[in-house]
């Protein structure tokens, strides 16, 4: 029998030729792959848009959809993008930008920018243009404790349909209102022991209430026998007034002679006060002038009282001193309305959410916060209102702040 030639047998030859195939076979696949990878854009994952039918395979994981169906899709729909943005550089969309949007806005169509809203409740079905049967055009806010429920309950009453009605329980407490037929369709606010300036400030921004005309923002413990809201407004309209209150009855609860009634007229924009407390007859408390218990405000005019409001100042003491400076001229469109008058009844029920501190009684430590807001107010007003002549070049007056 014949030895294998060069002790190597002819049995290991084809393997050696195979696997020379193999190496070149490898070769030259890196490359075909290189040459066709560089042939073809680069493609970043993360921005692939997945068409809907395989987003419903995501959602559907028995729908048969294989994964190389899936980044066969990918890869279309990432050229298909590639090439469409190729062709709209040359005739790019310009980016939206109006400056007379409201500030943060500005990057909207101004179709789509809604800059105001209102109180009106809504349903949650149905179609939206069907939601109101009716449009309230003015507000009424009282600030409320469960102790004057019996009060509030009267005073509602003399507000019709055309009133949205809003409460501000400054003690938590508001399913006890339940009782009542109109509770269930007027607006509930509750935070504990907070005035109603504060809840003013956080909750009445003039583009909330710019459906109403008219808003009152009316303190809890007032008569209002003598009240109809409707006929109120019609005199505040007959004589142009932009900052108004009903008349206080005399004999009670009385403090600036401006906001007693007359029974001889309708309306009055002066009175006559103790002397030396005037030192012009067109400023407070003489004229230009109505206390904040039961203060009625245009529409105009709120929007201007709401950013005099001050965040940490939550009594409103010295507030009306200075609502004469957000209506022009203030002494003919600030008034007292004497034919619908209301009685104070000064119930010290808010004042008696405060805290007793060294001996003294809750009252007494809102009473000593009350005084301290008016100080800090007044000085704010008169620095910022010299800052700003001065910025002008302007030589301050001696003052425009009483």
């Amino acid at each position: 029998m014949a030895k294998p030639l060069n002790g190597i047998s002819r049995s290991s030859m084809p393997r050696s030729n195979e696997g020379m195939r193999l190496i070149f076979s490898a070769v030259v696949g890196v490359m075909l792959g290189y040459l066709f990878g560089i042939s073809f854009p680069t493609v970043n994952i993360t921005k692939l848009h997945f068409p809907s039918s395989i987003i419903s395979y995501i959602e559907d994981r028995n729908s048969g959809i294989t994964t190389q169906t899936l980044l066969n899709h990918a890869w279309a729909s990432a050229n298909n993008r590639k090439k469409n943005s190729s062709e709209s550089n040359t005739d790019e969309i310009p980016k939206i930008y109006v400056p007379t949007n409201p500030k943060g806005a500005e990057r909207l169509p101004p179709g789509i920018v809604v800059s105001e809203t209102d109180l009106y409740p809504r349903r949650l079905w149905g179609d939206p243009s069907e939601d109101l049967t009716s449009e309230p055009r003015y507000l009424v806010t009282f600030t409320v404790g469960i102790g004057q429920k019996s009060n509030i309950d009267a005073a509602v009453k003399k507000f019709s349909d055309k009133f949205t009605i809003m409460l501000f329980h400054y003690d938590g407490r508001t399913t006890e209102w339940d009782e009542f037929e109109w509770s269930k369709r007027a607006i509930h606010v509750s935070v504990r022991k907070q005035t109603k300036w504060w809840y003013a400030k956080r909750f009445l921004h003039p583009d909330i209430v710019a459906r109403y005309e008219y808003i009152f923002i009316w303190d809890e413990d007032l008569g209002v026998e003598h009240f109809n809201a409707e006929k109120y407004i019609e005199l505040v309209r007959k004589h142009g007034l932009e900052i108004s209150q009903p008349g206080l009855q005399p004999d009670k609860g009385l403090t600036w002679q401006m906001t007693k009634r007359r029974g001889d007229q309708e309306v009055h924009k002066v009175t006559e006060e103790r002397p030396g407390w005037c030192t012009d007859p067109h400023l407070p408390p003489c004229a230009a002038f109505v206390e904040i218990m039961a203060t009625v405000f245009s529409r105009n005019a709120w929007r201007c009282v709401w950013h005099m409001i001050q965040n940490d100042l939550v009594h409103g003491w010295g507030l009306d001193f200075a609502l004469r400076k957000c209506v022009e001229p203030a002494h003919e469109k600030i008034g007292v309305v004497d034919a619908q008058w209301i009685v104070h009844q000064a119930v010290p029920s808010l004042g008696n959410q405060g805290k007793s501190d060294n001996g003294r009684a809750p009252w007494e430590g809102v009473r000593a916060r009350c005084r301290k807001e008016w100080g800090i107010f007044q000085t704010r007003l008169a620095d910022a209102e010299k800052a700003y002549y001065l910025e002008r070049g302007i030589t301050p007056p001696n003052s425009t702040v009483v």
